[in-house]
């Protein structure tokens, strides 16, 4: 886990794979992963999607391991593998990670321009949604403006998740939309520029996962030069 690149996070994956008896099936799910990491940042994903269904069958932390093989499938361009997998890993999840993973797909369903089922993962999330709340319910807004349909006070949406931890990371991506839709230039610039530079200089794993954000974000910047 410490390995400071993909080739050495695999050699040391592989190696205690290698080990000569039995392996408890926990350790052996989580070298798996280790090693479907290390597929997964060299752009390797039909080779890591293969290593995540493995791991899967061990049945360890199973709800996690269909976010990995979600990610490697749309990473691989196959939305609809991908969100079959987010589906099992909402159904597969304690109670502490079910609003993750509805959001999860509710956000790789906005990507795609599937509004309407997008609303139905994000308003799951909502519902299960604890200290993430405002996130939830400010990508359902984002979501529901981009199907056409009616949202309530998009300035408050914004307050309230700027004052969250929520709001900083991925939470710039949706606050920069929100301020887009709400005609607030300035701040939807600096919301977006800060989501595109924290994004640019994260780990590679969460680089790769995030592209379609990434281009989203870009792209309406690039309308704010207009504005």
């Amino acid at each position: 886990m410490a390995a400071k690149t993909p080739r050495s996070r695999a050699r040391f994956a592989q190696r205690g794979l290698a080990t000569h008896g039995p392996i408890d099936r926990t350790v052996h799910a989580m070298l798996l992963r280790q090693l479907y990491l290390a597929h997964f940042e060299e752009r390797r994903f039909k080779h890591a999607y293969a290593i995540a269904l493995q791991a899967l069958e061990l049945d360890v932390l199973p709800d996690v391991l269909h976010q990995d093989a979600a990610r490697a499938a749309l990473a691989s361009g196959n939305l609809d593998l991908a969100v079959s997998h987010l589906r099992r890993a909402t159904r597969r999840s304690p109670a502490a990670r079910r609003a993750f993973h509805h959001w999860t797909l509710g956000s790789i369903l906005f990507l795609a321009g599937k509004y309407t089922q997008a609303i139905a993962s994000l308003e799951r999330a909502t519902r299960w949604g604890t200290h993430d709340k405002p996130l939830y319910r400010a990508h359902l807004a984002l979501a529901r403006l981009f199907a056409g349909k009616p949202v309530g006070d998009l300035t408050e949406a914004i307050e309230l998740l700027d004052r969250a931890p929520c709001g900083q990371g991925y939470g710039r991506f949706v606050l920069g939309h929100l301020a887009y839709a709400a005609q607030e230039w300035n701040s939807a610039r600096r919301y977006l520029e800060a989501f595109v530079r924290r994004t640019e200089t994260a780990r590679t794993p969460m680089a790769i996962a995030l592209e379609g954000e990434l281009r989203m974000a870009r792209a309406t910047l690039a309308r704010l030069t207009q504005n």
